[in-house]
């Protein structure tokens, strides 16, 4: 069983081609207790600045144990990297995490549920752009009130 499926997509100034591939391992090809698939994402992206195209290839492989169309996997890795860019990515870039000296076992919990308290505030009240939400809720009392009401 080989399936393909292929997604173009474009933004930001780039056109990015993606082709998911799945397949079920012959047997003993792989000795991994529960491996129903392997997923080979293959990526080409084409982006334009200041008049230069610059082309990169990039390939992945995944295994699963689970069955699923190319199609179904291709989304499912496409969502599980919209949630690093919209929650780890924040955390990381913005709220600073990955610099914080915080490392006593309470605390690191404690921390990271006050920021994503925080990210889940911001967007509650229309917030898109998160470094932005923390600046002005830095320099202003009355919107950061308003998070709380």
């Amino acid at each position: 069983m080989e399936q393909e499926s292929v997604e173009l997509s474009k933004g930001h100034g780039r056109i990015e081609r993606r082709c998911t591939q799945v397949w079920k391992p012959k047997a003993g090809q792989f000795e991994w207790p529960g491996l129903t698939m392997v997923v080979r994402v293959q990526t080409r992206r084409r982006q334009r600045s200041a008049g230069d195209e610059q082309v990169s290839y990039q390939e992945r492989y995944f295994i699963s144990s689970f069955v699923e169309s190319a199609a179904q996997v291709g989304q499912r890795i496409r969502q599980y990297w919209g949630v690093e860019n919209r929650v780890h990515y924040v955390r990381d870039v913005t709220q600073g995490e990955d610099k914080s000296r915080i490392r006593t076992s309470p605390l690191v919990q404690t921390y990271a549920l006050a920021r994503n308290f925080a990210l889940n505030r911001y967007r509650e009240h229309g917030f898109s752009n998160m470094a932005q939400a923390q600046r002005r809720c830095s320099q202003s009392w009355s919107i950061l009130r308003s998070l709380f009401e």
